[in-house]
């Protein structure tokens, strides 16, 4: 598509004068581009204002949050040429902000001269009813605003150059060539949710949730598992509507159900727009700035940039691409020169259509993104912790099906080794193998997501066209074309992805330890009434568990031959109570302190204050008496709770307001039954203990604390707002 001669003429005169005077309304203002693009007006249009729509979320409403935006890196340059309070000023002079969403707008001005619709949901895998509820629910909610309002404003949509879908070869501007029925889907789509959701609580997969969530969290107890269980179903449901998103895309045509949405937003805008003015801008992967607001700013990651990142970790061994194809890259502030030019320029009769991108006439191969990227990591490795630099791989471009059959032997061995490790009876070395596990399930799991998620795209080989978008540029005043350019045949893809980009996204690696400090606990707690510091023994104070204390009960006077006895009988039992841990840690409870029957409550008294106390007392962490005084020193109520038998816990008492532990019974002989006094707390059992104590107390469980280490103790964490994993 071809810019008209009279259309090219209108372009001159200068975007700041065409634009002047203008009411410029902006959706997507706290996004990466929206950011780039109110930074831009700001700075460079004086004449122009803004009405930019921002959702309030949580307590900060819609004003805050642009103030809080306005503190970010993007306004730097312009916050130091006003200061602080000028730049405060200039938002209150020169931008309108209009609180909401685009599920339901609220009253717009009647003024709006160009609206730029930059909001969306870009994720590539989203559940398919919110693809299409924001996608191309967001644009009907946006005419009927408009129309509400009475304004006649130039519209440009922000979409994606991806529209173009499972095609090859090469793309050109202008409308979409396909059938696909936008009301049909939309409704078939907000139906799937009903659909899925019915699916998800059917008797079957009820129980296939209760019984996954069973095997993980039986030792925190029935509430727990419940709890997790509907976290089980609504994860599945989810799942079950991206699949269905994606699959759905794929078999009409599009890579998956992001450019699958995009692409029905515009074909609904084609149709709806009526008499507004319509441009459609269709950028490729955005990317970090060249120039504005500063070479290399980037908010957040963006599509390649996770991939760099794991290949300088060395954790990406090769990629399922085709080392010819072009990878379309175009840094951000060369997508807002080209919306800010559109914007200047209403079509007459028909929309405009405008493809942002860098592949037709600043082609980037695959293997040349791979070799610079290599050369850079190479030259200027990343750091690893105490053990020098990071190399990274060599590809050998084997293909997508060694990759998968490599990246399938991986998940098998994670999930061997996952299965494994669940038998294991917990200590400090299944801890660290744990980490280590975890790690190597993230590293897989991360390769499988992009994996799947760029494989479309990898096989996609097409170019897309930009003649509509050259002739835009070269329309423009020589001044403008320097100033606000968008021909991507102006930089070095070298020195963008060396001296640009890279530095920019792996900056937050480099930082020294001592920048970027590890966040600890503070060692200085708020002072206050009210605040509960609850502590479990095992793992948080002290190194102990509930068999160990029997051993240094049982075993402190004992000659040899009991000594013997007593291991050999506790070794056969061993297997039952790691089982009975898993299942319900009461189970376990019982099963050990059953062996104390018969025992004289007084000697227990005595072994403790000669022997097993000061056994106790070796195994306690500094850390954890140290948090202890500290809340102690803030006024905070302490307390200790634990499955621990009362007379143990004897050393620990002067450093807690209230000890809760296991009281053994005493039969009418005075000797232990074996029998628990009263139900242990464990699981579920200590949250509704702590909640009660919290409710007679008068303490604010949301201000309070609890420590622990347990998968058991997961109901007591959640109970209070400030949990702290200990060993996680």
């Amino acid at each position: 598509m071809r810019v008209s001669a009279v259309r090219a003429a209108e372009v001159r005169g200068g975007l700041r004068e065409r634009l002047a005077g203008r009411r410029v309304f902006v959706t997507g203002v706290t996004g990466f581009m929206g950011e780039a693009l109110l930074e831009r007006l700001l700075s460079d249009f004086p004449d122009t204002s803004v009405v930019a729509l921002v959702r309030p979320r949580g307590s900060h409403t819609g004003a805050a949050r642009l103030a809080r935006m306005l503190r970010k890196p993007a306004f730097r340059q312009l916050r130091g040429r006003l200061g602080a309070a000028g730049l405060t000023e200039l938002v209150a002079r020169r931008v309108e902000v209009v609180e909401g969403d685009l599920a339901r707008l609220p009253a717009l001005p009647g003024d709006i001269d160009v609206v730029i619709h930059c909001a969306g949901e870009v994720s590539f895998d989203p559940p398919i009813d919110d693809g299409f509820r924001i996608n191309v629910g967001g644009l009907q909610e946006l005419l009927r605003a408009l129309a509400a309002a009475g304004a006649r404003p130039h519209l440009v949509h922000v979409s994606t150059a991806y529209v173009a879908g499972l095609r090859s070869g090469h793309i050109a501007e202008g409308p979409l060539v396909h059938d696909v029925d936008w009301r049909v889907e939309q409704d078939s789509a907000s139906r799937v949710r009903q659909q899925t959701e019915d699916a998800s609580r059917s008797p079957e997969n009820s129980a296939l949730f209760r019984a996954q969530a069973g095997r993980r969290f039986a030792a925190a107890g029935a509430q727990t598992v419940s709890t997790e269980a509907e976290k089980l179903r609504r994860t599945w449901v989810t799942r079950r509507l991206v699949e269905a998103g994606g699959q759905r895309a794929q078999v009409l045509g599009w890579t998956d159900a992001y450019t699958f949405t995009k692409a029905l937003g515009e074909r609904f805008l084609e149709e709806a727009h009526g008499e507004l003015p319509l441009t459609i801008l269709r950028p490729s992967i955005i990317e970090s700035a060249l120039v504005r607001p500063f070479p290399g700013w980037i908010e957040g990651f963006k599509m390649a940039d996770p991939l760099i990142l794991a290949y300088g970790r060395g954790e990406l061994p090769d990629f399922p691409a085709s080392p010819d194809a072009v990878v379309d890259i175009i840094p951000v502030d060369l997508v807002v020169n080209a919306t800010l030019a559109a914007a200047a320029v209403p079509p007459v009769d028909t929309p405009a259509y405008y493809t942002v991108c860098s592949g037709f006439r600043n082609p980037l191969l695959f293997r040349d993104l791979y070799a610079y990227v290599r050369e850079y990591f190479l030259a200027d490795p990343l750091p690893q912790r105490g053990r020098g630099a990071i190399a990274v791989p060599a590809w050998p471009f084997a293909g997508a099906t060694a990759v998968e059959a490599r990246l399938r032997h991986s998940e098998r061995l994670v999930g061997l080794a996952g299965r494994v490790l669940a038998q294991i009876p917990a200590s400090a070395r299944t801890r660290a193998l744990a980490g280590e596990l975890e790690r190597a399930q993230s590293r897989v799991a991360f390769l499988r997501r992009y994996s799947d998620v760029y494989r479309a795209y990898t096989k996609a080989e097409l170019v897309y066209v930009d003649d509509a978008t050259r002739a835009l540029h070269e329309a423009l005043d020589p001044a403008d074309q320097v100033e606000f350019g968008f021909d991507p045949a102006c930089f070095d893809w070298r020195h963008y992805l060396q001296q640009v980009h890279c530095p920019a996204v792996t900056a937050v690696l480099r930082r020294p330890r001592d920048a970027a400090p590890r966040r600890r606990l503070s060692g200085h707690l708020a002072a206050g009434d009210g605040v509960l510091a609850v502590f479990d023994l095992d793992g948080a104070v002290a190194s102990a568990t509930v068999i160990e204390s029997y051993l240094w009960m049982r075993l402190a006077d004992a000659g040899p031959r009991h000594r013997a006895r007593e291991l050999v009988g506790l070794a056969a039992a061993l297997p039952g109570y790691v089982r009975a841990e898993r299942r319900d840690r009461g189970h376990l409870m019982r099963a050990v302190y059953a062996r104390y029957a018969g025992v004289d409550p007084a000697e227990l008294e005595r072994l403790v204050a000669e022997v097993a106390g000061d056994i106790l007392l070796r195994r306690v962490k500094p850390a954890g008496i140290r948090r202890v005084r500290e809340h102690r020193a803030a006024g905070h109520r302490t307390v200790l709770v634990t499955g621990a038998v009362e007379v143990l816990t004897r050393p620990f008492a002067p450093l807690f307001d209230e000890v809760v532990a296991a009281r053994l019974e005493v039969g009418a002989d005075g000797l232990l039954t074996g029998r628990l006094a009263s139900s242990p707390l464990v699981g579920d059992a200590r949250a509704a203990w702590l909640d009660h104590h919290a409710r007679a107390a008068g303490a604010d469980l949301a201000a309070s604390w609890a420590y622990a280490d347990s998968q058991s103790d997961l109901p007591l964490l959640r109970a209070v707002g400030n949990p702290v994993a200990v060993n996680p």
